[in-house]
């Protein structure tokens, strides 16, 4: 394995990190492994050098952070791991168990450090912001946890840049602990991010850690042309009806450049990403061990200039995408599922 500093910070990161939104219960998501069979999936990663753990407090209703902080406790050692999970999504169907006031991040960091059973959380992010809740009022919250020592770092996930960069300037402005790390949509087939969250991350030292870095299974030919969902997890995209023929054509690029190489297609797509400028590590969803270890395989695979080109050349913007992502991801973390356990 190897390891890189999250961004402009001390903190020393696999430059893998596993997705814990995988483990949880079935009643979440079909596709979704529960505790005894997701257990050999953490100490897999364990055992070959991953210590970036990603989760959230929505994932399984709360389950997964349940599972994650089980396995980790029984399998590795807390000062080598780095737990990183989220606020924001409905956690039940009241009034103030969702968004990001001053009172859902307090209770929601309480309530995420039970489930985990662990004294600290290495990185606390916003799941996406709230724009019913001051800004203000929001990053006052994140630092007062991290001055009451239940937090580390702190990190965003699914911003724009021109709300990341007012996050930036109100953290400096008060001197509040400021976001250390971007967790966005980025992959192959969606680079958006490139035209200006990226330059921003490069100047400010903020590190990139994606999400969907293989597009959900897409790039790893997860549907035919037709869109027709050849596994499990396909079926329940809900940005299925977006892909386009030229995503299409994407994913036959990296199967072509896969084939030649005598890898399989997913090692090709993230040997991509992790050579792009301000990654620190994509945040890898695994079902089966075989998807482990074919991220693994990425971190020591090296790309030719002319296939990196050749990866990059079918891309076309996508500048509906964004909203599409939003608006799934709104109705994603607002789905609220009853009371999670605290």
């Amino acid at each position: 394995m190897k390891y890189a500093k999250l961004g402009r910070t001390g903190l020393t990161v696999s430059r893998l990190c596993l997705g814990c939104g995988s483990y949880g219960i079935k009643s979440w998501q079909p596709w979704v492994l529960e505790e005894k069979e997701s257990r050999e999936h953490y100490a897999h990663a364990i055992e070959n050098g991953i210590n970036f753990f990603d989760t959230a407090d929505m994932y399984s209703n709360g389950v997964s952070e349940q599972i994650t902080g089980r396995h980790l406790r029984e399998l590795g050692r807390r000062d080598e791991l780095v737990v990183a999970t989220k606020v924001g999504g409905a956690m039940s169907t009241g009034p103030n168990c969702s968004g990001l006031s001053r009172k859902h991040i307090i209770e929601s960091c309480d309530a995420s450090l039970r489930r985990l059973n662990m004294d600290y959380i290495d990185l606390y992010q916003i799941h996406s912001w709230d724009l019913a809740t001051p800004m203000e009022e929001t990053l006052e919250a994140l630092d007062s946890v991290v001055r009451a020592g239940k937090v580390r770092y702190l990190g965003v996930s699914n911003t724009s840049a021109w709300m990341l960069a007012k996050a930036l300037f109100l953290a400096r402005e008060h001197r509040w602990h400021r976001f250390v790390s971007v967790q966005n949509h980025y992959n192959l087939i969606y680079r958006e991010d490139e035209r200006e969250v990226t330059p921003l991350c490069l100047d400010q030292g903020v590190g990139l850690i994606p999400w969907r870095p293989l597009a959900r299974g897409f790039l790893t030919s997860n549907r035919d042309r037709s869109g027709k969902a050849l596994r499990l997890r396909a079926e329940s995209d809900p940005l299925a009806p977006s892909y386009r023929p030229d995503d299409y054509d994407m994913v036959d690029m990296v199967a072509k450049i896969a084939a030649a190489r005598g890898v399989g297609p997913a090692v090709v797509a993230l040997a991509w990403l992790l050579q792009t400028p301000a990654m620190t590590a994509p945040i890898i969803g695994a079902t089966k061990i075989s998807h482990i270890d074919d991220a693994l395989k990425a971190v020591d695979f090296q790309l030719t200039a002319e296939e990196v080109a050749a990866l990059e050349e079918p891309y076309q913007a996508h500048p509906d995408a964004m909203q599409i992502i939003h608006k799934n991801a709104m109705r994603y973390l607002n789905q609220g599922t009853g009371a999670a356990p605290r």
